[in-house]
């Protein structure tokens, strides 16, 4: 067996075994949608952003949809622990890295499908945006950076828990996290303290590049520090992911 077939065959499994769960379907592609409509029809007026609420919310959203499917992730990773599936793949000698890194994509290939679909949407609710085919790139690459990093986190997360339903709670603060940043409204519209953890958190610059560029205008310092948290993001949940599988396997 060649190197790459177990990691694709780990791939397979686990996006079979996403798709065919209605609740975490709901969760990674329909919530972000829904709460898309809640912000632009419901609270979009209340909010003074200086453009149009839609063009202002839609990259925020992009980072809510990668943040909503992670709990499935998280499950599924404590599930194959809990359950004894890891000690059939090392009856069938297949990589720890395969097992890790198949979760690691398919959690990415959905966060993909989510956002396709919500921007879909968001044009459909008039999103105008400026960018060009770089700044485009320049938004996929960000896209891709997050969803791999928040994807190796989360995969350390399950790991770590004791239960699947600890796992998926594990995840939260990785949703509610965007709540507290420049998602929804500007930073500087909140009140003390939490405008200072607003600006300084991760998701804020990632946020800000990405909406920098969609209007486009990209700012090179919010790019920086946004590749650069991901980065870390990422390598933090690598090594946590490797030191607790091999640990509990």
């Amino acid at each position: 067996m060649s190197t790459k077939s177990p990691s694709i065959v780990m791939l397979r499994r686990n996006f079979t075994h996403l798709a065919r769960n209605p609740t975490s379907v709901f969760n990674a592609v329909l919530m972000p949608i829904i709460m898309m409509l809640m912000f632009v029809y419901m609270m979009g007026d209340a909010f003074s952003v200086g453009v149009d609420y839609i063009d202002y919310g839609t990259p925020g959203l992009i980072l809510l949809a990668v943040c909503y499917g992670l709990g499935a992730t998280a499950t599924a990773v404590n599930s194959d622990m809990t359950k004894g599936i890891i000690n059939r793949f090392k009856v069938m000698d297949v990589s720890r890295g395969a097992v890790l890194t198949g979760h690691v994509i398919a959690s990415l290939l959905t966060n993909l499908i989510a956002i396709a679909a919500l921007v879909g949407v968001a044009f459909l609710l008039g999103f105008s945006p400026s960018a060009g085919l770089l700044d485009w790139l320049g938004v996929a690459g960000i896209v891709v950076l997050l969803g791999f990093a928040a994807g190796w986190l989360t995969v350390a997360l399950g790991l770590a828990a004791k239960s699947p339903e600890t796992a998926g709670m594990a995840s939260v603060p990785l949703v509610m996290l965007p709540f507290f940043s420049s998602a929804i409204v500007p930073a500087e519209k909140m009140g003390p303290g939490l405008r200072q953890f607003a600006e300084y958190q991760p998701f804020t610059p990632v946020i800000e590049t990405m909406r920098g560029l969609l209007a486009g205008e990209p700012s090179g310092g919010d790019a920086v520090t946004a590749v650069a948290w991901c980065a870390g993001i990422a390598l933090v949940g690598y090594l946590w992911a490797r030191s607790t599988f091999t640990r509990r396997a």
